[in-house]
Parts: C-alpha cells; sequence; structure tokens
C-alpha cells in the first residue's frame, strides 16, 4: 500500500485533540473509524461514499487502540460490511469482551486511583461520570502482534498511550493513532490504568516490543515508542487532525523531560508524597476524567525516576515516594 491509496475521512468530534482520524487504506481496509455515536457513523459512510467504496467490499477494520473515540464504530462497521476486526493483543480484549471488560476496567481505574492517593469521593465521580458506550457486549477480534502483516501493512507496536496501542505502517504512510498528536501530548499512565498495575520495573531496551514489561513502567515505554518512530522514515499519519509536522516527536520527547523536572522537584518541595499530592502540585485543581489522566501521568513519571534510581518507595497502599537518599 502506498501513501497515495490512503484517504483521510474526518470524523468531527469536540474534544481537545480535535477531530478523529478515520483512514480507508486502498479499498479493503479502515484505521479507526471513530466513535459509537450516529454522527460519526454518518460521518463514516459519507467518507466512504465520497471514495466510492461499498461497505461490503472491505475485508479489514483495523483498531489502534481501545478508547472508544478510535474503535467505538468498529464492531458496527465491521459486522455491517462482513469484515475482520484486528488490533494489537494487548488492547483487543477491551473491545472484543467489551461488556465484562469494561466492568474490570472500571473496578482497577478505582483500586489504581486510591493507590495513588486519590480522594474516595474524587474517585467516585470518576467512576460514576464514566458511562457506558454504544457498543456490542461482545464481537470477534483478531489479535495482532509486532512484525505481523494484514491487508498489506505492517503492524508495529507502540505501546505507552495504552498498553497494546499499535501502528500501521504501509509505503510512505504510518497511521500512528494517538501515539504521536500534533497539537497536544498523549496522556502515558491515565489513559490506560493497566500500565500502573506492576510492581517490578523493566529494561527500556525491551520495553517497546513486550507489552508485559511496558505495563511496568508505561513512560519508559512511551519514551522506547517514540524513538522507534523518530528512527523510521514513513510519514505520520494521526489519529487527531491532518498531519504531524517534523520535529513533532522530539516535541513530546521534550515535554517529558521536562515534566520529569517538574515532577521531582515537586516531590522534594513536599516528600513523602503520592503521585496524587504530585499532580496536585503540578496540574492544581483537577477534575473529572483529568482526576485519573493527572494522577496516572504523575505516576507514570514517579515510576520511571524509580528505575532510574532518583527516588524510591516508602509506603505500598497509597504509594509514596521520597528521594533516594545516599548510602553513607
Amino acid at each position: 500500500m502506498t501513501a497515495e491509496s490512503v484517504t483521510r475521512i474526518d470524523i468531527g468530534g469536540d474534544g481537545p485533540e480535535g477531530s478523529n482520524s478515520a483512514y480507508l487504506v486502498g479499498s479493503r481496509a479502515v484505521v479507526d473509524p471513530g466513535p459509537p455515536t450516529d454522527r460519526a457513523w454518518r460521518q463514516l459512510h459519507e467518507g466512504l461514499d465520497r471514495a466510492g467504496v461499498d461497505r461490503r467490499d472491505l475485508e479489514y477494520v483495523l483498531v489502534t487502540h481501545w478508547h472508544v473515540d478510535h474503535a467505538g464504530l468498529a464492531p458496527r462497521l465491521a459486522e455491517e460490511a462482513d469484515a475482520r476486526l484486528a488490533m494489537g493483543a494487548g488492547d483487543a480484549p477491551l473491545v472484543g469482551e467489551y461488556a465484562v471488560a469494561r466492568e474490570r476496567r472500571l473496578e482497577r481505574d478505582r483500586a489504581v486511583m486510591r493507590g495513588l492517593g486519590v480522594p474516595k469521593s474524587a474517585v467516585g465521580r470518576v467512576i460514576d461520570d464514566d458511562s457506558m458506550s454504544a457498543m456490542a457486549d461482545e464481537t470477534p477480534v483478531e489479535r495482532l502482534t509486532d512484525g505481523d502483516r494484514v491487508s498489506g501493512l505492517e503492524v508495529i507496536a507502540t505501546p505507552g498511550h495504552t498498553l497494546g496501542h499499535t501502528a500501521f505502517a504501509g509505503e510512505g504512510f504510518l497511521l500512528v493513532g494517538d501515539a504521536v498528536l500534533p497539537t497536544t501530548t498523549p496522556n502515558v499512565g491515565g489513559s490506560d490504568t493497566r500500565t500502573l498495575q506492576f510492581e517490578r520495573c523493566a529494561s527500556p531496551a525491551t520495553l517497546a516490543h513486550d507489552d508485559t514489561r511496558a505495563a511496568r513502567d508505561p513512560l519508559t515505554a512511551f519514551r522506547a515508542t517514540l524513538e522507534r518512530l523518530a528512527n523510521r522514515s514513513e510519514r505520520l499519519r494521526p489519529g487527531h487532525g491532518t498531519a504531524v509536522e517534523a520535529g513533532r516527536i522530539r516535541e513530546i520527547l521534550d515535554h517529558h523531560r521536562h515534566r520529569s523536572r517538574r515532577v521531582l522537584a515537586a516531590l522534594q518541595a513536599r516528600e513523602p508524597s503520592t503521585p496524587w499530592e504530585v499532580a496536585r502540585s503540578l496540574f492544581g485543581e483537577l477534575e473529572g476524567i483529568h482526576v485519573k489522566f493527572g494522577a496516572g501521568e504523575a505516576a507514570a513519571h514517579l515510576r520511571a525516576l524509580e528505575r532510574e534510581g532518583r527516588i524510591e518507595r516508602t509506603t505500598a497502599e497509597p504509594v509514596r515516594y521520597e528521594s533516594q537518599r545516599p548510602v553513607r
């Protein structure tokens, strides 16, 4: 597949990242069809009609990650087209077993937030506001792994934003989902609380190719993903917006280097501290989904600093950190 075979379909949205980008690749595959709303469904159909593609000719519906604004329409489109739905193995259960996986996710989100020191009342509001999406309770999903090929595309594991985030590469283009965004920095930690469940830390050399290891240190996994993408020659096509400018990956890496310094300074100003306390110091008042995102991102940075030997854990429930003390 060449870059000329890719058609972007704008799926309008009101999120901070801007409108979604669904991609028609050739006439046989759609990547990230969009959120499960009637408006998005109409826009997707209109885009396919403009491209002269009959939905019944589609063979694959591919998804970069489990977030509903990307995966929400995938089961519906796959069913209508009698196509195969496929995505990274690490994220596949959250779409293929949506109803059961959602209940597990809510319990996990609750437990992780409490473990990060988020007050019970704030946790409760986040969980209560998490409404069920209009997706099938179960749907068949093929599980893809790094290096696979599907519908003429190379499968590239890109963990960090989610545990099983996956990109798809063709000749001259690389569909990167939310791994690289043109105007915002993808959340790490709170965007998939599975990445904060494991206790041990991993070597960064293996993180970009191993979902289990990525779960132990999501920020280092995300950095490894960005370095891997930076070494690719293809043009990056994001999951929101139309294009990624040259240098954007380095900007995101610089952003996280700066944020790690701020996280360490916030911890040193008041230690020991929980990730929630660090997040409040960095971001101020947090409401709604930003409670989970803020605490999760602070936790991801603290975990990376712990792996680097710069800080240490002093308690486990809730987790607290302090600066690493020199051995005397």
